[in-house]
């Protein structure tokens, strides 16, 4: 059996130079001002808070636009990515910018042993948690990465999103994919990706996993977190479902009608325990 690993990391260095030269990116913003965001940390600010001097690790990070923007709101960034070619993007627009940054490549699940622990904030992003089979791992890696004390700041798109069926044209909301975190992933082959470009790739078919809310949270405090705030929102920060959703500005977008319906993404942060 092939390796989740090795086919999402293919699919993931086929996009990452695509992602990098996309206007969606806003690559070349970060360079010539720099005072600018990504739109997913603008979005992130009044939930996150101050995070000038606390020692962070982005995991997941791609081609590190948010870990440069938590860079530039004063906190020290390590960012983690499994993808060679992302890190190689990440670390470009780092020497760009003059931003002092480390990347470490290697498995989320791996992450403690590869960026060392005792980090005040873990920070993961949007499209994340889809990539990984078991996110019970995933919150004792959390937990191994932080202090005592540290804090998990995770923006996803809600699993109910993650369940429907994108094929539908009508207004109808229909759950066609797994709620639920299965053995066995769900196995796409799509040959587009979520920005703008022109770019045609090679490696199309991604292994993914959808894990439900109430898993998340039960992960979470197993691992010894305790819940700080849980909070639904009605935008996510990429047309989810095209030709069905409208711009809000700044990166996020809603569900054309009647978006109360449909929780698009939340806010999860967690503490560990100090014990």
């Amino acid at each position: 059996m092939t390796d989740y690993r090795d086919v999402n990391r293919a699919n993931w260095n086929d996009r990452a130079p695509a992602h990098a030269a996309s206007p969606d990116y806003h690559v070349e913003r970060f360079v010539t001002d720099p005072s600018y965001l990504s739109e997913s940390v603008t979005f992130d600010r009044p939930l996150l808070g101050d995070v000038a001097g606390l020692r962070c690790v982005h995991l997941q990070c791609h081609i590190g636009t948010d870990t440069l923007s938590l860079s530039r709101l004063g906190a020290s960034m390590t960012g983690l990515d499994f993808s060679p070619a992302s890190l190689a993007e990440a670390r470009k627009l780092a020497e760009r910018t003059g931003a002092d940054i480390r990347y470490v490549e290697a498995d989320v699940y791996d992450a403690p042993a590869a960026t060392g622990d005792g980090y005040d904030l873990v920070y993961t992003g949007n499209g994340a948690l889809c990539w990984l089979p078991d996110v019970r791992r995933w919150a004792l890696t959390v937990a191994a990465l932080l202090r005592p004390g540290g804090r998990l700041f995770l923006r996803e798109g809600h699993p109910v999103l993650w369940a429907l069926d994108y094929e539908r044209t009508d207004d109808l909301l229909v759950l066609q994919e797994p709620y639920f975190e299965t053995r066995e992933p769900q196995v796409y082959e799509e040959g587009g990706t979520y920005v703008a470009t022109d770019h045609e790739f090679t490696h199309n078919t991604t292994h993914e996993w959808n894990h439900g809310l109430g898993e998340i949270v039960t992960a979470v405090l197993e691992a010894g977190m305790t819940v700080t705030g849980l909070v639904e929102h009605t935008s996510v920060p990429w047309q989810a479902l095209e030709g069905r959703m409208r711009s809000l500005g700044g990166g996020e977008w809603q569900l054309a009608d009647r978006p109360e319906r449909l929780p698009h993404s939340y806010t999860l942060q967690a503490v560990r325990g100090t014990v």
